[in-house]
């Protein structure tokens, strides 16, 4: 299947592992070349890049913080440097604490907030900049906990919101010169963050239980909705939140 993909750059931000690094392999299997962001999993990483690599398509590690500004601009830099340009972001990273509201402060708060949806902002106004061979394409990963309530997930959800509204926002300014941004929400996926939740058998199990499609999330069926999105057949939708969840949020 030919995806007029090939020969594109792109950018997968918190790619070392888990959603990120199904979405990196996902578009090098389309011919993209992928650089791979982290910033502590670096022997991850580089099993991810040689992955890459193996495919046939050019892979580039770029370490960087996305909630840091001055590393966010060093990692593009580094991309043109190299590449010359760039055709694709998707913004991964994510990070966040998982507490009671009672136990939250303000740091928490903000924290998730700088990184999941803050970051999405310089990661915008750096792909602006960046030379490309047509349309630029921004995806954003996103998750059910932006409109729906999860124990623990009071920060992180709320930052989540706001990235949807970003993207909202984002992609009715700059559609016009030629970036497309979208979101996708993803449902319980069982990935590295989710050993990060306290009741995580609890939140396994219910979502195999209440999903109509029979089975859990895997980062593949993510991947897959990410990568239909960088392509031209995406290319009429702007501003859109995708839910990836097997059915679930359609229940009551």
């Amino acid at each position: 299947m030919d995806l007029k993909l090939r020969g594109k750059r792109a950018l997968v931000t918190g790619s070392s592992r888990g959603i990120g690094r199904s979405i990196a392999l996902s578009l090098a299997d389309f011919k993209v070349d992928v650089a791979i962001n982290y910033l502590r999993h670096r022997s991850r990483a580089e099993e991810t890049a040689q992955e890459i690599r193996d495919r046939g398509v050019r892979a580039l590690l770029v370490k960087g913080n996305v909630a840091d500004p001055e590393d966010v601009a060093h990692i593009f830099a580094s991309i043109r440097a190299e590449w010359g340009g760039l055709d694709i972001v998707i913004s991964n990273a994510a990070s966040g604490v998982l507490r009671p509201a009672r136990e939250l402060t303000l740091h928490h708060f903000d924290w998730a907030m700088h990184i999941n949806a803050a970051a999405l902002l310089p990661l915008t106004q750096n792909l602006l900049e960046m030379p490309s061979d047509g349309e630029k394409v921004m995806v954003a990963v996103s998750s059910l906990g932006a409109t729906r309530a999860i124990p623990n997930y009071t920060a992180v959800g709320a930052s989540k919101a706001a990235l949807e509204s970003m993207v909202r926002h984002l992609a009715a300014e700059f559609a016009p010169e030629g970036l497309r941004i979208n979101a996708v929400s993803a449902g319980t996926v069982d990935t590295d963050a989710l050993l990060h939740f306290p009741n995580r058998e609890q939140l396994l199990e219910a979502a195999r239980r209440r999903t109509p499609a029979g089975r859990l999330l895997s980062p593949q069926d993510v991947a897959n909705t990410v990568v239909y999105l960088c392509t031209e057949y995406a290319s009429m939708i702007h501003g859109q939140v995708i839910v990836v969840d097997g059915g679930y949020s359609i229940l009551a």
